[in-house]
């Protein structure tokens, strides 16, 4: 996809989770699951939830969870697979540009949205905004160093540490690093280079100073 095309919809994704049975793994992103653990549970929004891998985890570990995706298609099974599991999911049919919760949010992930590089800060601010004072922000994607083998083919649309740096500012800054570690894939874990930030919004609800570059 060149910078010049828009931005794939719902019929695009409908269209590639109609194709095949599973699009993504079913286990949780591991940096996730890792950090989540040392939260306590409140409200979460996984924001491009998909098939609800992250969200059903989330949702298991006692989180009151709100899966939002363009996808009905990827959401229904979301829904079916936690009805299966035993846990409940709000899930939302919506773009991320135009969703307004009526309530913040103690946890928002962005795992794996790669949006064109001028969105990026503004779907940052947007998550940003969704959070209670206290609350924190887990983004994960693949990194510029993995371009050709995993992500999108864009190149600016992957991650690097400075490219989150850029954008996460109004939040205290907890962690901003590439990772190598074992990741999931539909075929089983594979080692992958990913970039994860996490980020608070401060207790006291007021912005703290843009990171430096």
């Amino acid at each position: 996809m060149s910078a010049g095309e828009p931005e794939p919809g719902a019929a695009f994704w409908n269209s590639r989770y109609g194709d095949v049975e599973r699009l993504w793994p079913r286990r949780p992103n591991a940096l996730l699951s890792d950090f989540a653990r040392g939260l306590e549970p409140g409200r979460a929004l996984d924001l491009g939830a998909g098939e609800g891998r992250n969200a059903i985890f989330l949702a298991k570990s006692g989180w009151r969870v709100t899966a939002l995706d363009v996808s009905d298609v990827a959401l229904a099974r979301a829904g079916a697979r936690a009805a299966e599991e035993g846990v409940e999911l709000e899930c939302v049919v919506a773009d991320w540009r135009d969703y307004g919760p009526a309530l913040p949010f103690d946890l928002v992930v962005m795992a794996f949205m790669h949006p064109k590089p001028e969105e990026r800060e503004s779907m940052v601010t947007r998550a940003r905004g969704m959070l209670a004072p206290g609350g924190h922000l887990f983004v994960v994607g693949v990194d510029l160093a993995e371009h050709g083998r995993r992500g999108p083919k864009d190149a600016g649309r992957l991650l690097t540490v400075e490219r989150l740096r850029e954008v996460l500012g109004g939040l205290d800054l907890l962690r901003c690093e590439s990772v190598s570690y074992e990741g999931e894939s539909t075929e089983g874990a594979r080692p992958v280079v990913d970039v994860v930030a996490i980020a608070r919004r401060s207790a006291e609800g007021l912005e703290s100073p843009r990171p430096s570059r």
